[in-house]
């Protein structure tokens, strides 16, 4: 069984990556469902929850039946962080998580994120005044190293964890790749691998499908599997990967009535945490993943992007499952889009 201070997780967790304007409370609840053993927040800036900036606030709401979870913070000056850590603190999280992963400019080149990458003294000081200044278990998650020239994820587990932190989570890939190529497990696995390295070693990036799970597994002997692109439109990932690792064998994908279900709710939860304009508004962007594979889908999306009321809604989906109930989906590749326009921090 897995451990990050007193969070027990089950022996081989699936984790759910934070992803900026993707894995809020609703979205969250569906991967929850799904088999998703440990979620965070989307994140957030220590700036903006000390400005007390409202859509900083607001991505701190957590619900029990998300637990385990955790909330994630980025930025660059101790102070700050330290503070938004207490701030943290009181909304009783789990765990509270460092992102020191997100590559885009506006954030990495501002000294937050991924960039801290660049200076290495800075992480550790950043983490550690993190560390001081909560109750809770501390984790990271980061990458490779800035650019190929500055690999220096091994250096870095070392010193994180000589300052407390609970565990670690590393994309495959440096900064300067943002979500391009194939992501490389090897330092993921020399980390694991290392005697030094008592914490969880979480790995990320391209995680597609149970075979390739089951294989990396294998192959790197990390302490779970960090999941994000390939459940944005398919929370089913892991439940598959589960069944995968139980069986040897595939399951069944969802029915065109189990994908309808979930968007549902999807949508339901939506307007719940965001109101009808805007839960309605920011679900659009989903449907097409959720509905992928159904031929002549067409039709039935463009009027779902562009109605206004969740009766409206239903009624359409309650046309897709009398189109296509019994149609059988095959198992397809799992499409992951190079999507960080916002960061989403996988």
């Amino acid at each position: 069984m897995a451990t990050i201070g007193n969070i027990q997780l089950p022996e081989f967790p699936l984790l759910l990556a934070p992803m900026e304007d993707v894995s809020d409370p609703p979205f969250r609840a569906v991967c929850k469902d799904n088999g998703a053993d440990l979620m965070y927040t989307e994140f957030i800036s220590s700036e903006g929850l000390i400005r007390d900036a409202i859509k900083s606030r607001r991505k701190l709401d957590i619900f029990d039946y998300e637990r385990p979870i955790g909330i994630q913070i980025f930025g660059g000056d101790e102070e700050s962080l330290a503070l938004a850590a207490k701030i943290v603190d009181v909304t009783q999280p789990d765990l509270l998580d460092i992102n020191f992963g997100c590559p885009v400019k506006k954030v990495a080149l501002k000294g937050a994120g991924a960039g801290v990458l660049r200076d290495v003294d800075l992480m550790v000081r950043l983490t550690e005044a993190v560390v001081k200044s909560t109750s809770l278990p501390v984790t990271v998650k980061t990458r490779l190293g800035w650019d190929t020239n500055s690999l220096n994820i091994e250096e870095v587990a070392e010193r994180l964890q000589d300052v407390g932190i609970k565990a670690l989570a590393i994309h495959g890939r440096t900064r300067m790749q943002m979500y391009k190529g194939e992501a490389d497990w090897t330092l993921i696995g020399k980390v694991k691998n290392n005697p030094r390295i008592t914490i969880p070693i979480f790995g990320n990036g391209d995680i597609d499908s149970p075979q390739k799970a089951m294989e990396y597994k294998s192959r790197y002997g990390v302490d779970g599997i960090m999941i994000g692109r390939a459940a944005i439109g398919y929370p089913w990932i892991f439940r598959e990967i589960k069944h995968y690792f139980e069986t040897g064998e595939m399951l069944e994908p969802p029915t065109v009535d189990e994908r309808v279900a979930v968007v549902r709710k999807h949508l339901k939860k939506s307007i719940e945490w965001k109101g009808t304009f805007v839960g309605i508004n920011e679900m659009r962007r989903h449907y097409a993943n959720y509905l992928k594979g159904l031929p002549n889908i067409k039709e039935f999306r463009s009027r779902l992007v562009t109605i206004n009321t969740e009766e409206e809604i239903n009624a359409v989906l309650d046309e897709v499952i009398a189109r296509y109930s019994g149609y059988e989906i095959a198992h397809a590749p799992i499409e992951l889009i190079d999507y960080h326009q916002k960061c989403p921090v996988e």
